[in-house]
């Protein structure tokens, strides 16, 4: 589904993404791990257009969205979460989710003039999926709250919601696990099996969390100095030794 062809991307004469290849396979939830500095964030920005890469192509179910614009890239179908979330802080919950499917109706402000009644239909129409929606990942309590007001998890699984607003074939999470209680924690990951089992999403995602990334993800993709070193499944992950000695400690050995 995702092609990340020899891509590379340099900051200041330091390679960040060295000739980097790898492939993200349709239906899979691949992990993306390696230590701090080894190049999966700013991989991630090359994907979604935050960054353009020096070298190299990106292929989306087999056309190149290497060079598009981040509101180019998200038309494509591909949905991207942040390490730290950016909610709208003074949106209510049911709100902040309303605003995510693109071309609305009421975007253009003489059709709030013009024609009432489609914006109406349009937004009810909404309203309804967003609260399917809430439901889906439990929050459907919290819908009036103020999406500021929500814990680090909720945030997460707000996160989560919101990319099922958008429709996407691909999900691009980045720490999804970070600041989330053990609670919240099942609920996500049951939240994105889910998604891929029932709704065919695709999910990529960045983990530090090496419990998270074992149990969610298969196959699992390790980098290194921008590179990838290797890929496999958690079981390979965990007996390759140049993994357990830089990533994992002795924990799994």
């Amino acid at each position: 589904m995702l092609e990340v062809k020899h891509i590379t991307k340099s900051f200041g004469g330091i390679n960040a993404v060295a000739e980097c290849s790898l492939k993200v396979t349709r239906g899979s939830i691949t992990g993306l791990i390696g230590p701090n500095g080894a190049g999966k964030t700013t991989l991630f920005n090359l994907i979604t257009g935050h960054y353009k890469p020096d070298n190299g192509r990106i292929l989306f179910q087999g056309r190149r969205i290497d060079g598009l614009r981040p509101d180019q890239v998200f038309k494509q179908k591909i949905y991207r979460t942040f390490q730290i979330t950016r909610e709208f802080s003074q949106m209510t919950v049911l709100e902040y989710l309303m605003l995510i499917p693109p071309r609305q109706v009421g975007e253009k402000i003489w059709n709030t003039w013009f024609r009432v009644k489609a914006v109406r239909e349009q937004e009810a129409r909404l309203q309804e999926k967003a609260l399917e929606v809430l439901e889906f990942v439990e929050l459907l309590e919290l819908k009036d709250e103020y999406a500021g007001s929500l814990s680090g998890g909720q945030k997460k699984l707000l996160e989560l919601a919101r990319s099922m607003m958008a429709a996407p074939h691909m999900v691009l999470l980045d720490e999804p696990g970070a600041g989330v209680n053990p609670t919240l924690m099942r609920k996500l990951t049951a939240n994105i099996r889910k998604l891929c089992q029932q709704r065919q999403i695709t999910f990529f995602l960045i983990e530090h969390d090496m419990d998270l990334v074992m149990e969610l993800c298969n196959p699992v993709i390790v980098l290194s100095e921008g590179k990838k070193l290797m890929e496999g499944t958690p079981r390979e992950i965990r007996r390759d030794e140049r993994v357990l000695e830089a990533y994992l400690g002795g924990q799994y050995r």
